[in-house]
């Protein structure tokens, strides 16, 4: 099986929830729908005192279904190991993963989104 990176980039996460697949504000109306094996890694060593940044993970249960989030990771200040990674995840009907700042003034995250396929 090979592994790519199917995504990555680098935000400056503020205020505007952003799409990390779409590097775009996030939408709910435009999934992914190239389905996977996916890892998330971010790279938070620019979170600081006062900092909150909230991860969110979409999917639709069934390619007809609406969009929702199934899961939703909350950081705060700065990251002890500041290279966060999620576990694997098995997405293909209509997924999307998102970043918004909370609190602070904005984040700026290197990431990048891994593919086996």
């Amino acid at each position: 099986m090979a592994i790519t990176e199917a995504f990555a980039g680098t935000e400056v996460v503020g205020a505007t929830e952003w799409s990390c697949p779409r590097d775009a504000s996030y939408a709910i109306g435009s999934p992914q729908t190239s389905a996977g094996v996916y890892q998330v890694f971010l790279d938070l060593n620019d979170m600081v005192a006062g900092d909150i940044l909230r991860i969110r993970f979409y999917e639709k249960v069934q390619a007809t279904d609406t969009q929702r989030c199934f899961s939703e990771i909350i950081l705060r200040e700065v990251q002890s190991c500041p290279n966060w990674v999620a576990p694997s995840m098995v997405l293909m009907n209509g997924w999307d993963v998102s970043l918004l700042c909370i609190a602070g003034t904005s984040i700026t995250v290197n990431w990048s989104i891994r593919k086996v396929a």
